[in-house]
């Protein structure tokens, strides 16, 4: 299983970034698939997830701002996030959780004036 994320940046407040997680193998069709993500000295924190029916769950702290989809055709995950704020400055780990979890390399995200 390899999760690839991308599409992390420098965003200033207000703005909009949209991150992809390409995945390999069968993980995407069996899986939960999410988000995550780990600021500088606090822990890896869940941010959305998003089930094989489409059924998707969001931290608090995103709701209304954050959404997360998949293409299953394409085996792609994403997340499109807008009205970033600093606090959402992070690196962002896509995750596949199928009888364990599978993390990928995570993508940073600094949202910043």
């Amino acid at each position: 299983v390899q999760l690839q994320a991308s599409g992390g940046g420098l965003v200033q407040p207000g703005g909009s970034l949209r991150l992809s997680c390409a995945a390999s193998g069968a993980i995407f069709s069996v899986g939960v698939m999410g988000w995550y993500r780990q600021a500088p000295g606090k822990q890896r924190e869940l941010v959305a997830t998003i089930n094989r029916g489409g059924s998707t769950d969001y931290a608090d702290s995103v709701k209304g701002r954050f959404t997360i989809s998949r293409d299953n055709a394409r085996n792609t995950l994403y997340l499109q996030m807008n009205s970033l704020i600093p606090d959402d400055t992070a690196v962002y780990y896509c995750n596949a959780y199928y009888i364990k979890n599978y993390w990928g390399q995570g993508t940073l995200v600094t949202v910043s004036s």
